[in-house]
């Protein structure tokens, strides 16, 4: 029997040469910027049957570098479908062909948009997942986008709530100089980089356009000239904050590429790059075709980053650019702090600030999301129409309760989204209070359980509670749980500070009539021990609570009042 594989998998080998590398015969970034944008577009037209651009790759971390004679592997499949949109997943990895032994460098999320006749309108046809991988991706890839639409909106956000906005930060910085190993101060403007590139035959991809993985290795030529300038040494490019291509250039094209370095901590900088296109010497109106932002690092004979100078920002726009660079670093940090914890570690709480609210809240969802996906879930148990269903992971053990009722999906959506009803049904629950309405699609409640700890407490919570509606037809709503930190509500002694890892809802319209409810809990390894020796206890009470909560959602399900307490 033949193994499966994805229809629009492309995989892509290359042997690196002299000529793909930088003065340490390491491959440059910029080629390989080009050969992850040539397997993605191979991949999204695949899936479309037609052209595609371009028009976005997400924030790309780099692990390891690659040295010549190793062997480059990138594999991209399309993880899902939109409109006239897709997203193409990538991954990284090489190998040394003299010890069989791999790596894995970087993954990468790229956005292509499928380009018919001029007077045509794409519609792509929708992927179906097969896999557990697959479908964990295709769901996740709803969210990803949320965010990358909200992208520049969500920066501007961030940075002008960001606490280095108060003016304190250029004078704390500057404080730090006499602290600093090197004693070196640089003026912004010596860092500044401009170059011009006319697009050529050669720089144009299979459909006139320029080739999107060109204008990205010229990007990260410019900025790494701008990092060299700054320490006077060899500088190795770690992030790259979102490309957006915000516009096409032709062969015929002059591409204005400006890059400055935009702050310098203690061990890393901000390079900041934009990218503008005309088509004569003369034009006065240029087009703003691309910007990125790109943190480098420089190191020592040990692989270690090396101190770095000070960099004296130039008044106005440079201070400003200054303060946001400030800004992007602590975001970046929260990020990767939100996302590269695995949420079966601890702690479970993460800290909720202004700067990780949007990743936490996309944390939240995706965790469940992924949960949701997961295959070998095992019918444990069926009673009146409530089935539970369990999963065991590694030290972990997820439950999934589940029925069938006569609801409009969108009002129980909404009833299930409002903890401050949920002692209603459930009597774990004896209090919920709305202590933060962060947006509209995420609350944080302080909940009192009537549980009882070890101490002999009761036990108390923190729940950021994020909800979504479908993306597209077949999509659940859903509503997910986890713990965070609030410094307005910290753990009081007469309580015992519970976390819950990863919880929710996800509810599905089956008919015009018929709804599915599911409840996903996932168990954290402290009472892991209980679960599974009480396994028959635990289906006893998670039936009798769900019984209550179909009785309440059909009780309330003509009630739109309840439901909209949360719109």
């Amino acid at each position: 029997m033949e193994s499966y594989r994805n229809a629009t998998e492309v995989q892509m080998s290359q042997m690196v040469q002299p000529c793909h590398t930088n003065h340490r015969r390491e491959l440059s970034i910029g080629q390989l910027l080009k050969w992850i944008d040539t397997a993605a577009c191979l991949s999204a037209e695949r899936h479309a049957g037609c052209p595609c651009v371009t028009a976005s790759v997400d924030d790309i971390y780099f692990e390891h570098t690659i040295s010549v004679g190793q062997v480059v592997n990138i594999k991209a499949k399309v993880n899902r479908a939109f409109n006239s949109s897709m997203e193409v997943g990538v991954q990284v990895s090489y190998e040394d062909l003299c010890n069989g032994e791999q790596w894995n460098v970087c993954k990468a999320y790229a956005t292509f948009v499928a380009q018919g006749k001029p007077s045509a309108k794409i519609k792509l046809k929708p992927l179906v997942p097969q896999t557990e991988e697959e479908k964990i991706e295709y769901s996740v890839a709803a969210e990803r986008r949320r965010m990358r639409l909200a992208h520049t909106e969500t920066i501007k956000d961030l940075v002008t709530n960001s606490p280095v906005q108060s003016g304190t930060e250029i004078p704390r910085l500057l404080s730090e100089f006499e602290n600093r190993e090197c004693g070196m101060m640089v003026p912004a403007e010596k860092t500044r980089v401009e170059s011009v590139e006319l697009i050529l035959p050669p720089h144009a991809n299979h459909q006139g356009n320029t080739f999107g993985g060109q204008i990205m290795a010229w990007m990260e030529n410019v900025a790494t000239i701008a990092a060299s300038r700054l320490c006077h040494a060899h500088p190795t490019l770690k992030t790259i904050e979102m490309f957006h291509f915000r516009g096409p250039s032709q062969v015929g094209d002059r591409l204005l590429f400006k890059a400055i370095v935009n702050n310098a901590f203690k061990n890393s900088m901000e390079v900041g790059v934009c990218v503008e296109a005309y088509r004569h010497e003369m034009e006065v109106s240029r087009r703003h075709i691309n910007s990125a932002f790109m943190t480098f690092v420089v190191l020592n004979d040990e692989g270690q980053p090396r101190t770095l100078p000070m960099l004296k920002p130039e008044p106005g726009d440079g201070e400003r650019r200054f303060k946001e660079a400030s800004a992007r670093k602590k975001i970046r940090l929260d990020r990767k702090y939100v996302f590269s914890c695995k949420h079966t570690e601890v702690p479970l709480s993460v800290p909720w600030d202004q700067s990780n609210k949007v990743y936490l809240s996309y944390n939240n969802v995706t965790a469940l999301k992924t949960l949701v996906a997961k295959a070998n879930w095992v019918l444990t148990s069926e009673r009146d129409k409530v089935k539970m269903y369990t999963l065991e992971e590694d030290k972990f053990l997820s439950i999934r309760i589940e029925m069938t009722i006569c609801i409009d999906a969108m009002q129980a959506f909404l009833l299930l989204s409002d903890l401050r009803h949920r002692h209603e049904w459930d009597n774990h629950y004896a209090s919920s209070e709305l202590v933060q309405q962060v947006d509209k699609e995420d609350m944080i409640y302080h909940v009192v359980s009537h549980t009882m700890s070890e101490e002999n407490k009761p036990q108390d919570f923190v729940i950021l509670v994020s909800q979504r509606k479908p993306c597209s037809k077949g999509d659940p709503y859903v509503v997910a749980f986890r713990s965070v930190t609030l410094p307005t509500h910290p753990a009081k002694p007469e309580y015992t500070r519970g976390e819950t890892l990863c919880s929710g809802f996800c509810i599905w319209q089956e008919t015009d009539e018929l709804t599915k409810v599911s409840y996903y809990h996932q168990a954290t390894s402290g009472v892991l021990a209980y679960i599974t020796t009480n396994i028959a206890g635990l289906s006893s009470s998670f039936h009798s609570t769900f019984q209550a909560c179909e009785q309440f959602l059909q009780k309330n399900k003509d009630n739109l009042s309840v439901g909209l307490q949360n719109l």
